[in-house]
């Protein structure tokens, strides 16, 4: 039996990694704050003296891009030195690790998609303690894998496609940033790479590890990506609003988002085998999900343009 510890149950990625159907043999743990709290140390420690893993996947991060600006501390403790210390404790244990991160590592000037040997540069307090914790990670556990992805998608917690459908059900017309460019991703696609990666980790002790890209294949603009999202619900009886395009300055965030996200993966296709589907594609999957039943209810309450 292959015990794996995921952290961060509650998230996009960790929903979906829960609806995976894994081989015989590997069981999927998915403990709460109350039993793992990833900013406390003696929580780490104990749930691993508690239990013998075989792997973890951590899926927990503070995701709240503006409010990390302010709250700087807490970011860098559950981005940075919660993930440090999971880390250690793992490889102390003998257990892969997989660290989930992101395209604000990027400062977004390039012209082109990131490669995974890119300069990184955040231009922000969350995009910097990502990569803190992407530094600490790979120094605490040299066989850990970090995975960065970007524009994070599904029928699940807060995303820009729910917010649309939640927009849309509310205004006649609304402006979309057309001026930053990225690669809209399934969650369910990022789970079902992380499986791939980690069912080799288990069965090959020589398997391939270090930083990869994964996002889903092709490029869009938030406002591109918007005007599919209604175009598709509306096959399902949502409504269509007019989507006007605006810039990034006509729609001020507290913290700066990165104008380019776009993020090349030919390297976990050629490590991994692993060949991103089209977004259009994996985004028309979710609005059918969420839109072939009763969309208006199903959409909830969400902020825009949160991975």
């Amino acid at each position: 039996m292959n015990r794996i510890l995921v952290t961060g149950g509650t998230g996009q990625v960790g929903l979906e990694l829960a609806r995976i159907t894994w081989p015989q043999g590997v069981e999927l743990v998915f403990p709460d704050r109350g039993a793992l709290d990833l900013g406390n140390r003696s929580s780490i420690v104990e749930i691993f003296e508690n239990g013998v893993w075989d792997a973890v996947i951590n899926c927990a991060a503070y995701t709240a891009v503006d409010a990390a600006e302010d709250d700087v501390a807490n970011a860098f403790l559950y981005n940075a030195q919660g993930p440090a210390w999971l880390a250690e404790t793992a490889y102390r244990a003998g257990a892969s690790f997989i660290q989930i991160s992101t395209d604000y590592v990027f400062d977004g000037l390039a012209l082109e998609p990131y490669s995974e040997c890119a300069s990184v540069a955040p231009v922000g307090a969350y995009g910097a303690s990502k990569l803190a914790g992407e530094l600490a990670v790979r120094a605490a556990h040299p066989r850990a894998i970090v995975l960065r992805t970007a524009w994070v998608l599904s029928a699940h917690r807060n995303n820009f496609l729910k917010t649309m459908l939640r927009l849309g059900g509310e205004r006649r017309s609304l402006g979309v940033v057309a001026d930053q460019l990225g690669c809209p991703t399934s969650a369910a696609d990022i789970a079902h790479a992380v499986s791939t990666i980690l069912l080799q980790q288990l069965s090959d002790p020589d398997a391939p590890f270090g930083v990869y890209h994964f996002v889903n294949a092709g490029e869009a603009t938030w406002h591109e990506l918007a005007c599919m999202i209604f175009d598709k619900a509306s096959q399902y009886g949502a409504p269509m609003p007019e989507v006007a395009k605006v810039g990034t300055a006509d729609y001020p965030t507290r913290a700066r988002r990165p104008a380019n996200s776009r993020l090349q993966t030919g390297r976990i296709a050629d490590d991994f085998g692993i060949i991103p589907r089209p977004w259009q594609v994996a985004v028309a999957e979710i609005v059918e999900e969420l839109c072939s039943g009763d969309w208006s209810t199903a959409v909830g309450s969400t902020k825009i343009g949160e991975n």
